[in-house]
């Protein structure tokens, strides 16, 4: 399979406002077709740099390139090529679904026919065919969304910037709209640059960034983050807690089991190797996504942090 291409390029990218360094000499690649998980807690510089690759604001210093093209010098170029969904609904909550559909396409030209077509295909794709006619201002949480990426995607852009998409949604909504987003990047090439609090998304990521105070901390593929910032975990079941002491020092109770965290795999093998006895019946885990960005930070990623972002 050939190498693929870059289409994000980011090089020593600051911004301040101020005394404060939202964004701090940053330098990262995204891959064509890529899902891109770009992580931070609130402040982290996350929103700044989506919003300068956007064009909404100017850096301070550093170059960014996007589908091939300098945003210093094609700023309108690039805005064709990405498609975003921001964390607050932009819509008007005054017109039906349609209008806002239809106003939006006719920014890039998208009229008549044409819309309609685009129009179907993401209504079948995104499941608000019934909600076309209702006014934005009376549809759900989870339905707004829907017409928030169904916006975002009118163009039919090479990059699909998700900033927190699916906050507060029920599982339901946020299933429908991952397959959405599968089925673009498996039918499309779609590369799609995510940030999310919910770090099982994540878990899901070709490649990862993790930012603390807009400087990178950690990177690489979840495998690669789990290896080097987690252990493995074995968990015991039915295992008396005489017996997980044999494995480790400090085993935590859970419920109906104890978990053991080790080294690596190969510590785990070494263990049922030597005490057979015990692995009755256990489960080796890796270490989850916010372990890693607990160790990477030293903070927690939550949907519930305050403070500014940035």
């Amino acid at each position: 399979m050939s190498e693929r291409k870059t289409i994000i390029q980011i090089e020593h990218l600051s911004k301040s406002f101020g005394d404060l360094k939202a964004v701090d000499d940053l330098s990262f690649n995204v891959k064509e077709g890529e899902l891109f998980a770009f992580l931070g807690v609130n402040g982290a510089g996350k929103s700044t740099t989506i919003s300068i690759m956007c064009g909404q604001q100017t850096k301070d210093s550093g170059k960014v390139f996007i589908g091939g093209k300098d945003l210093d010098e094609s700023t309108e170029g690039i805005k064709r090529e990405l498609g975003v969904v921001f964390q607050n609904s932009v819509l008007d909550k005054a017109l039906s679904v349609r209008d806002n559909l239809r106003y939006r396409a006719a920014l890039y030209g998208i009229k008549g026919a044409v819309f309609e077509k685009r129009r179907a295909e993401l209504a079948e794709l995104l499941d608000f065919a019934d909600l076309m006619k209702r006014t934005v201002g009376k549809l759900s949480g989870g339905q707004r969304r829907r017409i928030d990426i169904a916006r975002a995607l009118l163009h039919s852009p090479e990059i699909l910037i998700l900033d927190e998409p699916t906050t507060g949604l029920d599982p339901q909504t946020r299933k429908l709209l991952w397959g959405a987003v599968s089925r673009l990047r498996k039918e499309q090439n779609m590369t799609v640059f995510l940030t999310t609090h919910y770090m099982e998304e994540a878990a899901d990521a070709d490649y990862v960034i993790i930012l603390d105070s807009g400087r990178i901390v950690a990177e690489g593929t979840p495998l690669q983050l789990k290896n080097k910032y987690t252990g493995d975990f074995i968990t015991l079941y039915g295992a008396t807690e005489d017996e997980a002491r044999l494995l480790g020092t400090s085993p935590e109770k859970i419920p109906g089991a104890y978990r053991i965290e080790v080294e690596d795999t190969a510590h785990a093998t070494e263990l049922i190797i030597k005490h057979p006895e015990i692995f009755r019946d256990y489960e080796i885990t890796k270490g989850k996504m916010d372990d890693i960005f607990l160790a990477a930070t030293g903070k927690r990623l939550t949907g519930g942090e305050n403070g500014e972002r940035a």
